[in-house]
């Protein structure tokens, strides 16, 4: 009897220490899937391309509005936002003149 005390502190401290250690498991196991989910929503939250024709891209300029002197375009022939391959002399609804430098 007189080791029952003794017993029972050990008992607790065992439990204790399980649940600790489980514990801890879980977190970093919880802690990578949130790492790899915000990773994967980074990629997500990319904006997406409009299509060429959604926006009424044409190969050529409407008048002095020009894809080349757009805010938008990416030199030699891409857009911020809209997909394919922009001609620089091209158009587009979403055609944002370029500030002055």
């Amino acid at each position: 009897m007189a080791n029952a005390p003794q017993d029972q502190q050990a008992e607790i401290s065992e439990i204790s220490r399980r649940s600790l250690l489980g514990g801890l498991a879980s977190a970093a196991g919880g802690a990578a899937l949130l790492g790899a989910g915000m990773t994967v929503n980074r990629a997500d939250a990319a904006p997406a391309k409009t299509a060429q024709k959604a926006v009424a891209y044409q190969e050529t300029p409407k008048g002095e509005l020009r894809c080349d002197n757009c805010k938008q375009f990416e030199p030699a022939s891409s857009c911020k936002v809209v997909e394919g391959t922009i001609n620089p002399a091209g158009w587009c609804k979403v055609y944002i003149k370029k500030p002055a430098v």
